[in-house]
């Protein structure tokens, strides 16, 4: 009985090597079976790259929550135009960290704007005339200028005016983060803005 139950065992050998040697799904598997709409595909190769995306989205973004949000829209794409991807012209991982990367500088990038436009607004605010001079403002101010307009104010309007229009703060928000009365936190904003507008040569 033992030789003939070797003789199965030997028999079942091969068998049981080609099981245990059985590779998973690579991640250009999972994004083919993912464009066939697989969404067990889908969570696996979340749970194999999602720390990659997200590390990757960390890094250009800083901020945590944002970061969570972009690496969700990051899976949003991969599941929408998993049937894009061509393995001919390169692995699963880079194509979808190049997403990735998009979408972290467009966010980057629009967040910009909305804190410049903010800004611009609030320039606005503090300007004799409310007409030729918001529409050349409008048509002057850029980021690189506005930054290095922000440069030539003191350390205190730079941090009042930043917190107000970059951070999206208060007056009184602001006069409890920097622990000043709201009055010199409006007398620094003003004051700032007045020279922003002088420094962007506005007339």
């Amino acid at each position: 009985m033992d030789t003939d139950r070797d003789k199965v065992d030997t028999m079942r050998l091969p068998w049981l090597r080609s099981v245990d040697t059985l590779a998973p799904p690579s991640h250009e598997d999972l994004i083919r079976l993912v464009a066939l709409g697989d969404e067990a595909a889908f969570e696996t190769l979340y749970d194999a790259v999602s720390p990659r995306v997200f590390g990757l989205v960390r890094k250009v973004l800083r901020d945590q929550a944002q970061s969570q949000e972009v690496t969700q829209e990051v899976f949003l794409d991969i599941w929408t135009q998993a049937a894009r991807f061509d393995a001919d012209k390169g692995k699963a991982m880079s194509w979808i960290l190049v997403i990735a990367h998009r979408k972290a500088v467009d966010k980057v990038r629009a967040s910009q704007a909305s804190s410049d436009r903010d800004l611009r607004e609030g320039i606005k605010e503090y300007q004799e005339s409310y007409d030729d001079v918001a529409d050349t403002v409008e048509t002057k101010m850029e980021a690189a200028r506005v930054q290095k307009a922000l440069a030539t104010l003191t350390k205190a309007q730079q941090e009042s005016i930043s917190l107000a229009y970059y951070g999206g703060y208060t007056h009184q928000e602001v006069a409890k983060l920097l622990d000043v009365p709201v009055g010199t936190v409006k007398t620094r904003i003003r004051d700032g803005m007045i020279k922003l507008r002088d420094t962007l040569g506005v007339p």
